[in-house]
């Protein structure tokens, strides 16, 4: 079997490994920090959340940004301070207005997959990751919100999941926890939560012993493109560090908000934007605390806040999404609404104990992932899954494996040119997409092309 090199070892990066190693190729994971998960894979909100699905293109999105653009503790965030990036991003977001429906529906379908699957591979592997299948309860404060989120009702049910609308009373039934009233909500008791974190360790964990190797601590300084692949790669820091180079068959781009820089050295365009997210872990160190607080998935719509119980000891708090580049700095001002919005709505789940956190959305300007092969033969994406990057790797992990394992059954070169990307799914993905799978992946058809796209 081949020798495939996957860049990154967070949730895509390992997910892949693992379906790569399933269907029996050698595989090498690289990754720039020492540990898998370290980076975006860390302290997510922990959802994983199908009823998440819709996508952000939307002209009510832009508009919040707008009004919310002087505001510091605002759900959205957005610098205008000029830059090349970021405005090419934005004019392509609100280029895929007109697929906000289509994708969204493609979203779900794909999220919907991918949850058995990743189930699947846990219970497979034993890997314990504080699972808790009690569904996910979004909230409303206003009339407005409500009815937007009844439109949003409609398209996940396109795409077949099943959210039901819920009274105030029915809300405080289904989390007692919660306090305040609501205009109302909407239940999704087929979602889940858990800890990124601990997922994607033990599932990397499970790679090592199916042989795969690790080169942690280690950069991409170039790839001399082939096949075979020769990827520079320097381990290590200052006088320790050591240059080597790695020869493969074929590569999977799998590296975040890095896949964009790996992209350009490849000859492909990839723009990724940097999204950043916060989050808050509550430890409940106290019979009351741990009583006090919600065991049951929460999303507040209009605050943008989620939550996730870890565990009888540990409560997650996420939210805020900031385009303000490639920094990882955490904000007082961008964490204090979340710990005041969990002192609000769970007064007795004690914060005096509270770790903040903030992480690098990986996110395309249609926000659909890229699952595709390259303009090069033997070179793979499988990145830019934004803030579902959990809810759908273990549905886009099987989805490139196919491809590559397609590429590699027709011998021919253009097969590699033609860059079929999300169309050789395996069964079950077909089953959770129509024919026309180009919606995942929108730039296949001009994969000689590095423009943007």
């Amino acid at each position: 079997m081949s020798h495939i090199a996957v860049i990154g070892a967070g949730i895509s990066g390992i997910t892949t490994a693992y379906a790569l190693s399933l269907k029996g190729y050698q595989v090498t994971v690289i990754d720039r920090l020492r540990y898998p998960a370290m980076e975006t894979s860390f302290a997510n909100g922990g959802q994983l959340s199908a009823c998440n699905a819709e996508v952000w293109n939307s002209r009510s999105t832009i508009l919040k940004g707008l009004k919310w653009m002087m505001r510091k503790d605002a759900p959205l965030l957005f610098n205008p301070k000029p830059s090349w990036h970021k405005y090419s991003w934005m004019a392509q977001f609100m280029g895929a207005i007109s697929g906000y429906e289509r994708n969204t529906i493609e979203t779900v379908k794909l999220a919907i997959t991918a949850r058995e699957n990743l189930y699947q591979w846990a219970k497979d592997e034993n890997i314990d990751f504080d699972l808790e299948q009690r569904g996910i309860l979004h909230i409303y404060h206003t009339a407005g919100g409500f009815e937007s989120g009844k439109k949003v009702s409609q398209l996940l049910h396109k795409g077949g999941l099943e959210r039901r609308t819920v009274t105030n009373d029915e809300i405080h039934q289904i989390e007692p926890a919660l306090q305040g009233t609501y205009y109302g909500g909407f239940f999704t008791p087929s979602d889940a939560t858990g800890d990124i974190h601990k997922y994607t360790r033990g599932l990397a964990d499970a790679c090592a012993k199916r042989g795969v190797k690790f080169l942690q601590d280690t950069e991409v300084l170039g790839i001399d493109c082939g096949p075979p692949h020769r990827i520079q790669l320097r381990t290590g820091e200052g006088a320790e560090a050591q240059t080597h180079t790695l020869s493969v068959d074929s590569l999977v781009v799998c590296a975040g908000v890095g896949s964009r820089h790996l992209a350009h050295m490849l000859g492909d365009y990839l723009n990724i934007y940097p999204v950043k997210g916060y989050s808050i872990s509550v430890y409940l160190d106290t019979p009351e605390a741990q009583h006090a607080a919600p065991w049951v998935s929460l999303l507040d719509e209009e605050a943008k806040i989620v939550t996730s119980r870890l565990g009888n000891e540990r409560l997650r708090v996420a939210g805020t999404a900031e385009y303000n580049g490639s920094n990882k700095d955490i904000r007082a001002d961008r964490i204090a609404p979340l710990t005041n919005w969990t002192r609000r709505n769970f007064h007795d789940a004690a914060t005096d104990r509270v770790v903040p956190w903030a992480g690098l959305r990986p996110m395309m300007p249609d926000m659909l992932p890229r699952v595709k092969a390259g303009s090069r033969p033997g070179v793979y994406y499988n990145t830019g899954h934004g803030h579902l990057g959990w809810t759908l790797s273990a549905a886009t992990a099987q989805i490139i494996t196919e491809v590559i394992a397609q590429n590699e059954r027709q011998s021919a070169p253009a097969q590699f040119a033609t860059s079929p990307a999300t169309a050789a799914a395996p069964a079950a993905a077909h089953s959770a997409r129509p024919a026309d799978t180009q919606n995942l992946d929108p730039v296949h058809r001009e994969s000689h092309d590095p423009r943007p796209v």
